[in-house]
């Protein structure tokens, strides 16, 4: 068994989720992957930087660029705990990500709730990885903050 699988990845992106739980910041975390090596890790920093663009999938993919001196992704996965949002849908169609994996579905948000096709003709999504443990860390995430 290859111990770097899509389900290595996504629990490195609930790890990153976890960190923004616990920062009171909306539990969403991403990693991005090159050539099965893990070279940029983020979370949502909303609150923190009080900026609206800092989503997970966001500071991921600035990140993985600079780490790789290039704009463009296409040889890179992206696993995010939770369906992109338009905005980061668009970030991954600009930077011509090679693979979107993402968690839980985001029916309000989620970029599959737009008519249009947002991603790269030529970016795989896979959706459902670790849906069930993505979620409920949204869910507990959201019950403490009604409390």
């Amino acid at each position: 068994m290859d111990l770097y699988n899509d389900e290595y990845f996504m629990n490195e992106a609930l790890k990153q989720a976890r960190l923004a739980f616990e920062e009171n910041e909306i539990p969403v975390g991403a990693v991005v992957v090159c050539r099965n090596k893990i070279i940029a890790r983020a979370y949502n920093q909303t609150e923190k930087l009080t900026d609206v663009t800092a989503h997970a999938e966001m500071l991921a993919i600035t990140a993985a660029s600079n780490a790789l001196g290039s704009k463009y992704l296409p040889e890179c996965k992206l696993y995010v705990t939770l369906e992109p949002c338009l905005m980061c849908a668009g970030a991954g169609f600009w930077s011509q990500l090679g693979e979107l994996h993402y968690g839980a579905s985001d029916p309000k948000r989620g970029f599959t709730q737009v008519s249009q096709p947002v991603l790269h003709p030529k970016t795989k999504v896979s959706k459902g990885l670790m849906a069930e443990e993505s979620k409920k860390l949204l869910d507990e995430f959201f019950k403490k903050l009604r409390n």
